[in-house]
């Protein structure tokens, strides 16, 4: 064999190493616990054959408690770029297989230099992490490693969408990337997110727990707001990121992809007429009136099972894609809370920096009182869907249901947020407070002097009602710019994204505002 020919076979041989990573038994304890392998994954996630690997051959540099003596090819991580429906992609899969996916110096290099070249060119990153946190043997270059890798996802926020697939586990500083990414998926039993573990969780404050109570899927896309979307397994988390591929941009400069629309843009639902209960106190649930007027039904819902009052999502109206965040009056009666507050702010963020327009749909009759919420600080969460609405240049169109009530109509992209186009249903009830409580406040002294103070409340409530509680109270003063009949609100919305496609709006020259954090 020609020294050439052998040098081609040593590369063959090199990159057949590289690609088994920890060895045969390893990826068989992987398939073992029910998780792919870090290529595995690469190859469900991205468009057949488009992969093209960097870093292949590189090894880590530890000299340290015997590490010499144990190297792999690719040292944990696979890094490269491929293509999701034709569309440029950079991804890192974490790989299990290699000293349990531990973050090493070198990862962490090949991991910043994935995250420099999407930057440069314009593209989203994903990462599939499934690794034991930090390489203890390398101390403090594993530290270092992850904040190289955070200064790059706060740098890269806002100007290309990132998203975290948590596959496997993800503990101690290591958890902090995906909660600076844009989405977060989690693979229910397979995968766990923790700062500190059960075992230290014991030593310091005696509680037991166990892995996936601590910080398993359902605990953060339940309890915590962590997770965006809890998958049945790994295969199904892959599906979800190239779902949500499909309704983002590339980058802030661009606009979202385009849908061939085969759903009529004035598609009439009649059953949106009678969508609205008689009584003011009965609920109805607000994803009939989504799945109604979105385009084909679809909704891609995100953070399903956390703080369920509000509901926010993307879906497209004809063909374009948007941003929906909608009170759900099945839940706590749609009000508005911490949780609710938060989860609705940062995704109206997510959509504004994207370029996505905002569809808001609007039953809220305030916000939840208590010393709960005050004590958890409700006042600054509120503020920050507030601030998020305000500060937002992208198209919004506002649609109200039903209740809207005092701050939390405010808050709920009125016209004076800068709302573009605000509608109403004729069952809209724009005021400060519901007829009951306003009542109370105006003639509790007049009713207390009368010989009747029931039928007196009753009467100056149906007076109040007839005055304020209603659509055109508003709508006099140009606050809605029209009420419209429920069956057509489809053809409405599209009719006014569409008029507000060349929208330009510029907030004043800053460094960056203080959001109430």
């Amino acid at each position: 064999m020609s020294s050439q020919l052998e040098k081609i076979q040593e590369l063959i041989d090199k990159r057949q190493q590289a690609r088994i990573g920890g060895g045969e038994k390893a990826i068989e304890k992987q398939h073992e616990r029910g998780k792919y392998t870090a290529r595995e994954r690469i190859d469900q996630l991205l468009d057949e054959g488009s992969f093209e690997e960097l870093d292949m051959f590189v090894t880590h540099r530890c000299h340290n408690f015997g590490q010499e003596k144990k190297s792999y090819l690719g040292d944990g991580v696979v890094t490269g770029y491929g293509t999701i429906e034709g569309r440029l992609v950079y991804v890192f899969a974490q790989d299990f297989t290699v000293f349990g996916g531990s973050l090493s110096e070198t990862m962490a290099l090949k991991i910043c230099k994935i995250m420099d070249m999407a930057m440069k060119m314009g593209a989203p990153v994903i990462g599939l992490n499934d690794s034991g946190g930090a390489r203890i043997q390398e101390g403090i270059n594993a530290l270092a490693g992850y904040a190289e890798i955070f200064q790059r996802n706060i740098l890269a926020s806002g100007v290309i969408p990132q998203i975290s697939a948590i596959l496997g586990p993800c503990a101690g500083g290591a958890v902090y990337s995906p909660a600076l990414t844009d989405f977060t998926i989690m693979a229910k039993g397979i995968s766990y997110m923790f700062l500190t573990g059960p075992k230290v969780v014991k030593t310091v404050t005696g509680e037991d727990v166990s892995q996936e109570d601590l910080g398993g899927a359902m605990v953060h896309s339940q309890k915590s707001g962590v997770c965006h979307f809890a998958a049945e397994d790994g295969e199904d988390a892959i599906k979800i990121v190239r779902k949500l591929m499909s309704y983002i941009p590339q980058n802030n400069l661009e606009d979202a992809p385009m849908v061939e629309c085969d759903d009529p843009i004035d598609r009439v639902e009649d059953s949106l007429n009678d969508i609205i209960p008689d009584s003011p106190n009965r609920p109805y649930d607000m994803y009939e009136v989504i799945g109604a007027i979105v385009d084909n039904g679809e909704f891609l819902e995100i953070q399903r099972d956390y703080a369920k009052n509000i509901i926010i999502g993307f879906a497209r109206f004809n063909g374009q894609s948007v941003g929906v965040v909608a009170n759900q009056p099945k839940f706590l009666a749609g009000v508005l809370d911490s949780n609710a507050s938060r989860k609705a702010a940062r995704f109206v963020r997510f959509c504004d920096a994207f370029n996505i327009p905002l569809v808001s749909l609007v039953d809220v009759p305030g916000f939840l009182p208590g010393t709960g919420q005050e004590y958890n600080g409700v006042i600054l969460h509120g503020a920050k869907l507030l601030y998020a609405y305000g500060e937002a240049t992208v198209p919004k169109v506002t649609v109200t249901l039903r209740k809207s009530y005092g701050g939390s109509h405010i808050v709920m992209s009125c016209k004076q947020l800068r709302g573009d186009m605000n509608y109403a249903w004729p069952t809209a009830e724009i005021a400060v407070m519901g007829g009951a409580g306003a009542v109370e406040v105006l003639y509790a002294k007049e009713a207390k002097a009368s010989e009747d103070p029931k039928k007196v409340l009753a009467e100056k409530e149906a007076e109040y009602n007839k005055l304020f509680c209603n659509p055109y109270n508003a709508a006099k003063f140009g606050y809605i710019d029209d009420v419209i009949e429920p069956r057509n609100t489809r053809f409405r919305i599209i009719r006014a994204l569409k008029q507000l496609a060349t929208k330009r709006v510029t907030n004043p020259a800053k460094k960056h505002g203080n959001i109430p954090l």
